[in-house]
């Protein structure tokens, strides 16, 4: 059986670092990307391939930048010829609440390259190889209710990139279909901070009132569902955009702030 191996943009910290000890914890090889956080990265090879005996790298790269993503890919592609699964994670985004008048041309175009642009850029160079194979998996990341476009008040170039990609992932999933190739969106909810990296077991152990099932969300709950969609047995599973929020009402709690 062909060992898999995986890209995660953004890899080396958060959702997306919990997203690659979910995978290597399934035998399946890692290419981390990072921007900044080279000593994250570098840390978590060793730990996956210490822990699962998997083989790993780092490979750092902007994904907002074209550029940068041919580079990714080809390192990508030189370490495992295909990439197997490509779980598109990072994403640039404005903290400091902002009217979209507000943006400058370089924050908007910025915001729309790294989370939208970029799965066309990564995507368009990796699924050749998927192709070849007859398989592969790809996955983006949205927030709460985003295949209905909602407005997303102070948040207009982040809501529009990822509104955009729900209908790019879902176009996805329709032309390459035939090539067993699937693509779908997972939306995390209010996961903050430490609790990015925490798994479920720790989570229980605390009070959530804002949340229906009465407790924070964690990384590990969004990394169980993506380590789901990749699974062989998960190919009828395509063009699906998946909320993962316990129920809270994200976007409306944003309006009554």
């Amino acid at each position: 059986m062909k060992i898999k191996t995986a890209l995660i943009t953004g890899g080396a910290t958060g959702i997306g670092k919990r997203t690659a000890v979910q995978l290597a914890e399934k035998g399946i090889n890692l290419v981390i990307n990072y921007r900044n956080s080279e000593k994250e990265a570098l840390e978590l090879t060793a730990f996956l391939t210490g822990k699962y005996g998997t083989k790993n790298i780092a490979v750092r790269g902007d994904i907002a930048k074209p550029e940068d993503c041919r580079k990714i890919a080809v390192q990508a592609e030189s370490f495992a010829h295909t990439i197997d699964i490509l779980i598109h994670n990072a994403g640039p985004y404005v903290h400091e609440r902002k009217k979209m008048t507000d943006y400058t041309e370089e924050e908007w175009n910025y915001i729309i390259n790294g989370n939208l642009n970029t799965v066309f850029y990564l995507s368009r160079l990796l699924i050749p190889n998927m192709r070849k194979q007859k398989w592969g998996r790809i996955i983006t990341i949205g927030f709460d209710r985003v295949e209905t476009a909602p407005g997303w008040i102070y948040r207009s170039a982040f809501a529009a990139a990822k509104s955009g990609l729900a209908s790019l992932t879902k176009t996805i999933a329709l032309e390459e279909a035939k090539n067993g190739i699937t693509a779908n969106m997972v939306c995390p909810g209010d996961i903050i901070d430490e609790w990015k990296e925490k798994d479920i077991a720790e989570a229980v152990l605390y009070e959530d009132k804002d949340s229906p099932v009465g407790r924070p969300g964690t990384g590990e709950d969004i990394s169980r569902v993506i380590s789901f969609l990749v699974e062989d047995e998960s190919g009828f599973i395509t063009g699906s955009v998946i909320n993962i929020t316990g129920g809270k009402d994200v976007l409306g709690k944003i309006y009554r702030n």
